[in-house]
């Protein structure tokens, strides 16, 4: 049996009137701990639906990227629920904060892991927003820039056939990055490196509302879903992403997209690029 595989299943919580406080009270408080320490400039806020369930998808470069992303939402009037690793949700205090507000614990390439996406389909369904970062962990590209992505936010997209808000954001890896330093054995080793000051300016850009069920044959919520489908809707995803990144940083993007894997670029269709997640099969 796998580590993931032998991982005792989380609960899912629902939405609740005591977390929904809670998760009112703990993003007031947060947000002045966030401009204290960074100018946080929004375009496009107009573009979240005011009614009706919706699913943002983002880049992902920090772990400081759940506020920055959940920032627009929030002040907007949603309790934006984020698909997160399991892990954030065993830590003391943390995990118990997170399932009290009604987080979604994945783990990863696990058979519970359906579930995740069953407890994300009825927050959408419910008339809540769901946060999901495709490419399921911070970006291993050299320069940054989105990497290949998992499927999980196809497939939520496809059976809910809710508005999806492609989201980038810059500026936020400024607090909180990486460095790589020689480990006693000679091997590379991964070393937060936290800058709280000068004041960091982070921006997000936040697009209209991608047109998904134009990318598939039929986009009923009912219709199986084949591989080559979740691929299509990935990457259009990610192109989207990706392109209003490009815009914030005033660059253009790379050719290709970093394949974790091999640790190179990689264009579309030279391999399978994007990647099952969720522990589902890419064929239902």
């Amino acid at each position: 049996m796998s580590g993931q595989q032998g991982k005792k299943a989380l609960p899912t919580i629902a939405p609740s009137t005591s977390g929904d406080r809670l998760f009112r009270v703990l993003g007031t408080m947060v947000r002045p701990t966030y401009h204290a320490i960074a100018s946080i400039k929004i375009e496009g806020r107009e573009n979240l639906p005011q009614k009706g369930g919706y699913i943002v998808v983002a880049n992902h470069t920090t772990e400081v990227d759940p506020i920055t992303v959940a920032y627009a939402p929030f002040i907007s009037g949603a309790l934006p629920r984020f698909l997160a690793k399991d892990s954030l949700f065993r830590a003391p205090v943390l995990g118990w904060l997170m399932c009290k507000m009604a987080h979604i614990p994945v783990i990863r390439g696990s058979v519970d892991a359906r579930k995740s996406l069953i407890t994300a389909r009825s927050v959408v369904e419910a008339g809540g927003a769901v946060v999901i970062f495709p490419e399921g962990t911070t970006t291993h590209d050299p320069d940054t820039w989105p990497m290949q992505a998992r499927t999980g936010a196809a497939r939520l997209a496809l059976a809910t056939g809710a508005p999806v808000i492609p989201v980038a954001h810059w500026g936020d890896e400024q607090i909180l990055s990486y460095e790589y330093v020689d480990g006693p054995d000679g091997k590379k080793k991964e070393k937060r490196k936290v800058s709280l000051w000068p004041r960091k300016t982070v921006h997000v850009k936040i697009g209209q509302p991608m047109n998904i069920a134009a990318l598939v044959d039929d986009p009923s919520p009912q219709a199986k879903r084949t591989r080559t489908e979740l691929n299509i809707v990935t990457e259009a995803m990610m192109d989207e992403i990706t392109a209003l990144l490009a815009h914030i940083r005033g660059e253009q993007a790379p050719k290709g997209r970093w394949n974790p894997k091999t640790k190179r670029r990689e264009l579309p269709g030279e391999t399978t690029g994007v990647t099952s997640t969720l522990g589902e099969p890419d064929e239902n």
